[in-house]
């Protein structure tokens, strides 16, 4: 794979940075400005054609791989999280903030609200990022790459459920999986294999998401970030996390959001094996957390890891052996995607 191929997009926490190679060398530019992204997803079949989740500009599409970006509503809630039909891209979930969840069956062009998410929200679910008494929102949402009826959706802090009907209805927490969701996916080509990165480590299902195991062996306790599949192989995934967080005089504060201090890593799972802490020319530990992992689905075997302080780093052998790339993106909070 010719990385200079590769158009990188970010969610620096308060803009949207973006690094192509043109004129042989990388140039980063700012097609968004005064924009807080939660997360972004590029169209299955048409890689131009990105979305982004905003905290308060609701959804953005760009069709030019991030140069321009138009408004396509949902403006008027939090937008924390979204996911598209690997089926039909055309389909778009999007997570807010109280929870609730809303679909578009037009690309965006409009916008309704599946009910049932709102309704099974629990009284003790919180957001542990925001004050006591905040609502939790919806951190995590997923949808089967086999059975477009087929949604995963976490809650930060609340549950880890399952919708077997497109949304319209949803199971209660599923036992094994992470309360608090940081990250969800399913394996692109897999429908069996969902993976769950969260406060409290990792979990993982091999049969859908129905039900679920968390993964401890040679990771130990610690807070999970962000999981990552690889696309050839569904037993082989990734995972980012730091130490778990102390609770200090009623303030919870975890080592991962802490810049320059987060002492985390990246870490492989093949198969039975236990978990690998990653090395090969990573800083040890990352002083700054990789808040985003990025795979390629038709390149099995790269993995690019996006740091707070802007780096990215990137392997091409499954993780044994990292470079760095020629450039910084200013900051990388939220989302990166790689296109």
């Amino acid at each position: 794979m010719d990385i200079n191929q590769r158009i990188f997009l970010a969610a620096t926490g308060n803009s949207l940075a973006r690094a192509e190679y043109r004129n042989n060398h990388w140039i980063v530019t700012n097609p968004l400005k005064e924009t807080w992204i939660n997360r972004m997803v590029a169209n299955s079949t048409n890689h131009q054609i990105v979305y982004a989740a905003t905290q308060h500009k609701g959804i953005l599409r760009s069709q030019d791989a991030g140069l321009t970006w138009t408004s396509i509503g949902m403006a008027h809630l939090p937008v924390k999280s979204i996911a598209i039909d690997p089926a039909s891209p055309r389909t778009i979930y999007a997570g807010c903030k109280p929870v609730s969840l809303f679909v578009s069956y037009d690309g965006g062009g409009s916008w309704e609200e599946l009910e049932a998410m709102r309704k099974r929200k629990q009284f003790w679910w919180f957001s542990p990022a925001d004050p006591p008494g905040v609502t939790p929102y919806v951190s995590g949402l997923a949808v089967s790459p086999e059975d477009p009826d087929v949604l995963l959706a976490g809650i930060e802090v609340g549950a880890l459920m399952r919708s077997e009907d497109g949304g319209r209805t949803w199971t209660k927490h599923l036992r094994g999986g992470q309360r608090d969701c940081h990250s969800l996916k399913f394996h692109p080509f897999s429908g069996q294999w969902a993976y769950e990165g969260g406060g409290g480590g990792v979990s993982f299902s091999q049969d859908g998401g129905r039900t679920w195991r968390k993964s401890k062996d040679g990771l130990g306790s610690k807070y999970g970030w962000m999981v990552a599949p690889d696309p050839g192989q569904p037993d082989l995934w990734y995972l980012s996390a730091s130490e778990m967080p102390k609770l200090l005089r009623g303030e919870f504060d975890p080592p991962a959001h802490q810049d320059g201090k987060a002492n985390a890593h990246i870490y492989r799972k093949a198969g039975d094996e236990p978990w690998v802490q990653l090395s090969g020319g990573l800083p040890e530990p990352l002083d700054d957390m990789a808040y985003d992992l990025a795979t390629i689905p038709e390149n099995p075997g790269y993995l690019f890891a996006g740091l707070a302080n802007g780096d990215v780093w990137y392997t091409g052998d499954y993780g044994d052996v990292w470079e760095k790339l020629p450039f910084s993106l200013g900051g990388i909070h939220t989302s990166m995607i790689v296109i």
